[in-house]
């Protein structure tokens, strides 16, 4: 009831309804009924005739790993919480798919580190440092860890830089070099 009040009063959904949505077989923008759904968005030129592209070379962040930092850490969202989960944390039931923050390492980098999945490391920048629970996995590579900044009990952002990047005028959150240690539960 609620989606197909959606796609009543959303022109990128006119075409859809609830039924037809369910058939997994639409990619939207519907205009309108009838309409196959648009596999590639974009594909013939923009709407209002304009593209906004900006090519340029590959630089470091303002920071880069060396000795006393040399681990990458990236920071990101994780797929079953929103943001900082002032919504998704406040759900009944929603901690059964991630109930707490973790740090992604490759399990050979956690060996070589004497780190152990689900045990306690201590990750440290030059702004601080946190305490957090490791999960072993080869979804980061080597020489890279990954965290979420949705838990306000490991507040990773206290970690990151203050590097800016001109291109998108955005603060440079998603990266900073980092040292990994072993600590105990």
């Amino acid at each position: 009831e609620v989606f197909n009040e959606l796609c009543r009063v959303s022109p990128i959904y006119a075409g859809i309804d609830w039924d037809l949505a369910a058939t997994g077989q639409y990619q939207w923008p519907i205009p309108h009924r009838g309409h196959p759904g648009t596999p590639r968005l974009h594909e013939e030129g923009f709407v209002n005739g304009l593209g906004k592209f900006s090519f340029t070379g590959y630089r470091d962040p303002a920071e880069v790993v060396d000795d006393d930092y040399p681990v990458w850490l990236t920071t990101g969202r994780r797929l079953a919480s929103y943001h900082t989960r002032t919504q998704t944390g406040r759900s009944a039931g929603i901690d059964y798919l991630l109930a707490e923050e973790t740090l992604e390492v490759h399990p050979d980098d956690a060996a070589a580190w004497g780190l152990a999945d689900g045990g306690w490391a201590r990750l440290t920048s030059r702004r601080g440092s946190v305490r957090i629970k490791v999960a072993a996995t080869a979804r980061s590579p080597r020489g890279t860890v990954f965290s979420s900044f949705a838990f306000s009990d490991v507040p990773i952002n206290v970690l990151t830089g203050s590097g800016y990047d001109p291109v998108t005028e955005t603060a440079e959150l998603k990266v900073c070099p980092v040292r990994v240690e072993a600590v105990d539960g």
